[in-house]
């Protein structure tokens, strides 16, 4: 029998490449295909037919008929340049946790981050600061010019930014909270600042934390409440933090923001906001404690002030429970009473060493166990109730919209159906200027247990508008009420609310739909107990 093996290798021998004659064979048909050459130094050629399609660009002038490169066209897309430079930077600070960034003020300097702050302040909208300069007449003066002029200032140095203009908005309690409303030119400085310094504490934040966060919302955080519940974290410390926009110690603030951020230009920018004082009836006046509420800037300074509280309650009092935070309201979720009570002690202690105080009128424990008592956060009535067709003797926890988003609702859908206030002439208008409302109040509480709420909505928004229609007409009016169903306001384009409905997720399987009476023969008055089916043998 004929030997095939191959020689046997001697040390010192330099490696050789084995040879395989069903290999050989193979690869000389595909050279003779034309797969591959021997004539190009090794490099390898897909199969006819088999290989990817290269793109040629169409009309592209000197580069007609060649290879498009998309990356290079994402390289020069401005707004990919952002995303780019953001995720870089992220990835730097997940890398290395004590990594301090100095070379930062250049990046917000940059035309492309200024263009890409100017749109997103454009997108958010807002009145005008002390300069009575509106967004409008920027746009008519034009963009460029003002963003030039903002790069040119920063680059020299010169920007300074003007006091916030104070105003005050009504609370659902019937209090005043205070904003504070910057200048155009000084939002779309802070906007730049955020887009290069956010990434950087994003590495840093933590899961529990949820407002004002990119990729996280309302829902979310009420997602994980409803969660919590479900597994047993009945006991819920419900706190609320005394005027924190306006207690926030400045000292303590710069100090965590310099534990990333060593670029002094930067940090100097950050200072002059915190120290540029309201005006407020014509005068200006500085404030010694706190951040201007209304900033672009506000929350990100906000969530880096009580991180100290996620970091303290993910190293120290994980074992009481679940921490859920959207900026300054937060829950802690416990499964026994004394784990709610010393999570209590420990979020004072965490606040005393940061200068915040609790509300004590607002702050109180919540037994959520068995549906027994409730509490409202982010808006929403959280409770739990029982689940006929999961298992009637479990409570879920569930929410839907609170007593005062019920109140609000109503009060500005009774302002937008008023006959002396609205100046519409027909059905078509008020039901044009009511659907903005309805759905943006909808998506907001749609992903909850609101279906009986939005019901309510509903049939309260149709009275309203029933009741214009009759008004218009005055004491002679034609008006027929059977004459205006509800089918007919939503043929004509009304939002309906109770169709909106949707959970993000299910709490649980749902079970067979059985009844939990005795199955009867014939429901109703005349109904009988179904005689037993008689009992089938068994086999041994």
């Amino acid at each position: 029998m004929r030997d095939r093996r191959d020689p046997t290798r001697q040390p010192g021998q330099a490696k050789t490449a084995r040879i395989r004659p069903k290999a050989e064979t193979v690869r000389s048909r595909e050279g003779v295909r034309g797969a591959r050459s021997t004539d190009e130094g090794g490099q390898h050629k897909p199969l006819e037919g088999r290989g990817s399609a290269s793109v040629v660009v169409a009309n592209g002038g000197k580069r007609e008929g060649m290879p498009g490169h998309p990356k290079g066209a994402e390289a020069n897309n401005p707004n990919e340049k952002v995303r780019k430079l953001q995720r870089n930077l992220w990835a730097c600070a997940k890398r290395n946790k004590a990594r301090r960034f100095h070379a930062l003020y250049d990046r917000i300097c940059r035309s492309d981050i200024l263009r890409e702050a100017w749109r997103r302040v454009r997108k958010n909208g807002g009145a005008a600061g002390v300069d009575v300069q509106t967004l409008a007449s920027i746009e008519e003066s034009g963009v460029a010019e003002f963003l030039e002029d903002i790069q040119a200032k920063l680059r020299a140095g010169r920007y300074r930014p003007s006091p916030v203009r104070r105003r005050y908005i009504e609370k659902a309690d019937g209090k005043q909270r205070p904003l504070g409303i910057p200048t155009v030119r000084d939002r779309v400085v802070q906007m730049a600042t955020k887009i290069v310094v956010e990434p950087i504490f994003e590495a840093d934040f933590l899961a529990c934390s949820y407002g004002f966060r990119p990729k996280k919302s309302a829902t979310q955080a009420l997602e994980a409440i409803r969660e919590a519940g479900n597994q047993g974290h009945n006991f819920v410390l419900d706190a609320d933090i005394r005027a924190y926009f306006d207690t926030i110690d400045r000292k303590k603030l710069m100090a965590m923001v310099e534990e990333r951020i060593s670029d002094r230009r930067v940090l100097k920018l950050i200072r002059k906001w915190l120290e540029a004082g309201v005006m407020e009836d014509g005068t200006v006046r500085e404030s010694l404690a706190g951040t201007p509420q209304g900033g672009v800037i506000s929350p990100l300074l906000a969530n880096i002030y009580l991180h100290r509280l996620d970091q303290t309650w993910e190293r120290e009092c994980k074992q009481l429970g679940k921490l859920v935070r959207y900026a300054d309201d937060f829950v802690t979720m416990s499964k026994t009473e004394s784990q709610a009570k010393e999570a209590h002690k420990r979020v004072q202690k965490v606040l005393d060493d940061l200068g915040l105080t609790l509300n004590t009128d607002k702050t109180r424990l919540v037994d959520l166990g068995r549906g027994k008592e409730g509490f409202v956060f982010l808006g929403c009535t959280v409770r739990k109730r029982r689940s006929i067709q999961r298992n009637p003797r479990w409570h879920f926890t569930q929410r839907w919209p609170s007593p005062k988003a019920m109140k609000r609702v109503r009060e500005r859908v009774h302002e937008l159906t008023s006959v002396r206030g609205n100046g519409a002439r027909n059905m078509n208008e008020v039901i044009t200027k009511l659907n903005p409302v309805l759905r943006g109040w909808g998506n907001y509480f749609r992903t909850g247990n609101a279906d009986r709420e939005f019901t309510k909505v509903d049939h309260y928004v149709q009275d309203r508008l029933l009741c214009w229609q009759q008004r218009r007409g005055g004491q002679r009016t034609r008006f027929r009420f059977d004459q205006w169903p509800s089918e007919r306001l939503y043929a004509m384009g009304l939002h309906q609310l109770r169709t909106r409905v949707s959970y993000p997720t299910q709490a649980a399987s749902v079970r067979p739909s059985l009844s939990r009476v005795r199955e009867n023969r014939m429901h109703g008055l005349k109904g009988g107990l179904r005689k037993p089916e008689p009992a089938m043998a068994t086999g041994a």
